[in-house]
């Protein structure tokens, strides 16, 4: 008794302008891969299989371009202006904190958590 699966197995070459039919009409707005496979009696994996071989050849590049470039540099940054006392102000849901140039920031940080909470 033979129990080879090559009895029961199709294998069939299919031209390459065919191929590349099936695809386009895969690739149709509203169209379905499945509906597609169906009506020219391919399975739906191949046409995916397809699909992937033939468009990634449509991306690839065919002529490569360059581009003129310019590179300049960025405008300096301008400071930030200061203030003369060393304070800043921080106006902070209603409140107004100054703070000096002595604060640590822990202690900051606490303030501005309490006055979140209110």
């Amino acid at each position: 008794m033979d129990t080879s699966l090559r009895e029961g197995r199709r294998h069939r070459s299919w031209p390459e302008a065919l191929k590349r039919e099936i695809v386009a009409a895969s690739l149709e707005s509203g169209s379905s891969v499945s509906l597609v496979a169906r009506r020219y009696d391919v399975n739906a994996n191949q046409v995916f299989a397809w699909r992937k071989r033939y468009t990634a050849e449509a991306a690839e590049p065919t002529e490569l371009r360059l581009m003129p470039v310019a590179v300049t540099p960025d405008p300096p940054a301008e400071p930030a202006p200061a203030r003369a006392d060393g304070l800043i102000e921080i106006e902070f849901g209603g409140y107004r904190v100054r703070v000096g140039s002595g604060v640590k920031a822990a202690t900051l940080r606490l303030v501005l958590d309490v006055l979140e909470r209110r």
